[in-house]
């Protein structure tokens, strides 16, 4: 792995470090989120400094320059963020439906009030 793609993960991985935890702080993301990001920066910063590892690795696996081995973490690493992401959103979607659903009830209960009192 070449020394400035060396730099530039070292650099970038320490940036999003510094901004989950100031995030984290100001109550702007969630723990969980933040510590998943972190956890991401370190693995970052481990395959940065320890690029000799990642070569062995990226060529016992096969692939031909360990810069696509990193890259391939990389995308993992955002696949399962994208998967987690989503699983919310099916949560967050059903609430909303059962909400909407209560919504449309009460309505109905109070429509069938107002008319019982006339």
């Amino acid at each position: 792995m070449s020394i400035t793609l060396r730099i530039i993960l070292i650099i970038g991985s320490i940036i999003l470090f510094l901004l989950c935890l100031k995030k984290m702080r100001k109550s702007e993301l969630k723990i969980t989120n933040g510590v998943m990001w972190m956890f991401g920066s370190l693995i970052l910063i481990l395959m940065s400094i320890f690029s000799d590892a990642v070569g062995i690795i990226s060529q016992k696996i096969g692939f031909m320059a360990p810069v696509n081995f990193v890259f391939l973490i990389i995308i993992l690493f955002l696949l399962i963020q994208v998967f987690l992401m989503n699983l919310k959103i099916v949560v967050l979607t059903d609430k909303i439906n059962q909400i909407n659903q209560y919504i449309v009830l009460m309505k109905t209960k109070l429509e069938k009030d107002g008319e019982d009192h006339k």
